[in-house]
């Protein structure tokens, strides 16, 4: 490699004493210079960009920046987190009770029978944890199901969104005349 690619204003003059740095991964000396040099290319890059106009109208451009000289919070991460995530945090007890008024809901989008057993026990599972816990928030009220009940009911209720589609294509089906395949369409 030319001398005038590695350093263009000319060789760099190097003491006879020091050892040449090398580079760990070509083993090159030049290498390493350019590694040494890197930050200078990131700020003539930077002072690129400023001069193009790619730093103006950024968001949020001439406003403070928030948490900034306020205490130091070792979960600030979290919390934002939390904020831009919209994550509700509750307490067990209170998490397990919404779970139980959706899961009607989510086991009748589960598409079979083995299914809705592992998620029915899962909750279960929960449920039975979270009783030998203690409580933080309040009461524990939610109990388990039964998971023959919960199957079963699940089953009917499948079976009847299954009639009511069934009606449904019957109904749309009759609204529209059978074509006789011997017509001509018209425009």
């Amino acid at each position: 490699m030319p001398e005038s690619e590695d350093w263009p204003e000319g060789k760099p003059i190097e003491a006879p004493d020091r050892e040449r740095a090398v580079d760990a991964r070509t083993g090159s000396p030049a290498a390493a210079a350019r590694i040494q040099q890197q930050h200078l290319w990131v700020d003539q890059q930077i002072r690129v960009a400023m001069a193009k106009g790619e730093f103006d109208d950024l968001p949020g451009a001439g406003k403070p920046i928030k948490g900034l000289g306020g205490d130091p919070d070792p979960e600030w991460w979290l919390k934002r987190y939390v904020e831009r995530e919209q994550i509700a945090v509750l307490p067990l007890s209170l998490q397990l009770r919404k779970e139980d008024a959706e899961l009607d809901g989510r086991l009748d989008r589960l598409a079979s029978e083995r299914q809705v057993r592992e998620a029915l026990e899962d909750f279960n599972e929960r449920v039975v944890a979270a009783r030998y816990q203690l409580p933080e928030g309040p009461p524990l009220i939610t109990m388990p199901r039964d998971v023959e009940d919960e199957v079963t009911a699940w089953r009917e209720r499948r079976d009847a969104r299954q009639r009511a589609l069934a009606e449904r294509a019957r109904a749309a089906r009759a609204e529209k005349p059978a074509r006789r395949w011997w017509r001509r369409r018209t425009p």
